[in-house]
């Protein structure tokens, strides 16, 4: 349809001018998962970190310099993966013509906030975009169905902040979803009781960070590939025999193939490839190795588990820490490999719903890397602080590492992102 078109194309003009503020956008993106606990989209996000606040006047250009940002170096593919990205349509952005042209329509979720009046030229522009190819989703609906009586047929996700309504009004709101075939989102799941409560009711989908909260009560023991990886895992960091290696990695056959998907799944070429454990130890050599048996922990027998939201958000919290470690301390290796693994195992107490302290002490870690995960204290400490803060408030500037501005930042985190989503995905999806 004229006005809207599916492909990513931004002309050298145009490339220009939204390069012109990239230093004071800041980026963010929150999981968005399905009833079954996998990865379906994620929500794109930005700020003017200058203001640390959302008040770009041209909200179509913003938008530009994010999407610009996060798909122009990297692609599309490669950073969102297989899943959709939301983006938030104010009112200009929607109706300015030409100001979506540059959105992949396969890929791109327009996310109408509740502050769009749903006026009839803001239906008929919904209905054109839908008719482009769009998905179309609306944020902060609350039940008010007499406002929006005329968009919601046209709507493919209806968005439930859990904070702005009550308990007893979402059954009202799964009806009403479920007679428009929309699916139904949970926003601001902060635990697993809520996420549970609302899969009860009906709800498809849910946005937040339950998934990495640990659930203390309900503590597991390792199982045996865990086991068996937190001793590879410490072999390779007291320098063990290749031979000892090997024989742990054939105890459990699934482990190799597991890992092997992994390697090769942020291989760039077919002829990179590694096909065999012995060539994964001798070609990799124990940095890389280490690397890959900390992610193959998040991972289960199961291929379909290969990319579930805590192996994508461990991945992604390593590889920004790595990112920025190298970019505060330059050419110090020894520490930007510290912190991918800092980022790597603060997250293993929502793995193993067990204490950090006692897990750590299965491996042989440095006390700076010690200190940054039990303390919080000391360089990486601090910079662990600063990732896990930025996760849950992406858009907040005053969080930012000493030392790391806003471009620095976007740059270390789209590229970690392009990263992550790759690991796990067979070449075809790439």
């Amino acid at each position: 349809m004229a006005g809207v078109r599916a492909s990513f194309h931004v002309s050298v003009a145009a490339l220009h001018t939204l390069r012109m503020n990239t230093e004071s956008m800041l980026l963010g993106r929150q999981p968005i998962l399905d009833r079954h606990g996998c990865m379906y989209a994620y929500e794109l996000l930005f700020r003017n970190s200058a203001q640390n606040a959302a008040t770009v006047h041209d909200a179509a250009l913003a938008t530009r310099q994010l999407l610009h940002h996060l798909f122009a170096d990297i692609g599309v593919e490669r950073a969102l993966g297989p899943y959709r990205g939301f983006v938030n349509c104010d009112s200009q952005l929607l109706m300015k013509p030409g100001a979506l042209d540059m959105l992949p329509t396969r890929h791109i979720v327009l996310e109408v906030l509740e502050t769009v009046e749903p006026t009839c030229d803001v239906i008929a522009r919904c209905r054109e975009l839908k008719t482009a190819g769009f998905m179309l989703a609306l944020d902060d609906y609350v039940g008010d169905h007499d406002r929006y009586a005329d968009l919601l047929p046209l709507l493919d996700v209806l968005k439930v902040d859990l904070a702005r309504v009550q308990p007893d009004k979402l059954e009202r709101i799964v009806g009403e979803a479920a007679r428009v075939k929309a699916l139904l989102l949970a926003e601001k799941v902060e635990t697993r009781t809520q996420k549970d409560a609302c899969e009860k009711l009906g709800f498809d989908l849910f946005q937040g960070y339950f998934f990495a909260r640990p659930a203390m009560l309900s503590k597991r023991k390792l199982g045996v590939p865990q086991k068996a990886l937190m001793r590879i895992l410490s072999l390779l960091m007291q320098e063990g025999d290749d031979a000892l290696i090997e024989d742990a990695f054939k105890l459990q056959p699934r482990l190799s193939v597991n890992l092997l998907k992994l390697v090769n799944s942020t291989a760039p070429t077919s002829s990179q490839r590694v096909d065999s454990l012995g060539q994964a130890i001798s070609v990799l050599g124990r940095r890389a190795m280490a690397r890959w048996v900390q992610l193959l922990l998040y991972t289960a027998p199961d291929q379909r588990s290969m990319v579930n939201p805590l192996l994508q958000l461990a991945a992604t919290r390593g590889r920004l820490m790595e990112n920025l470690a190298l970019r505060l301390w330059k050419n110090d290796l020894e520490r930007s490999d510290q912190a991918f693994m800092v980022g790597i195992l603060s997250l293993m107490p929502a793995l193993f719903s067990a204490p950090l302290a006692e897990i750590l002490q299965q491996l042989p870690l440095a006390p700076s890397a010690i200190e940054g995960l039990l303390q919080r204290s000391g360089p990486l400490g601090g910079l662990l602080e600063s990732v896990v803060a930025l996760e849950a408030r992406p858009l907040d500037a005053t969080l930012l590492p000493p030392g790391i501005d806003g471009e620095a930042f976007n740059a270390s985190l789209t590229e970690a992102m392009g990263w992550a989503n790759n690991i796990g995905q067979p070449a075809a999806t790439r």
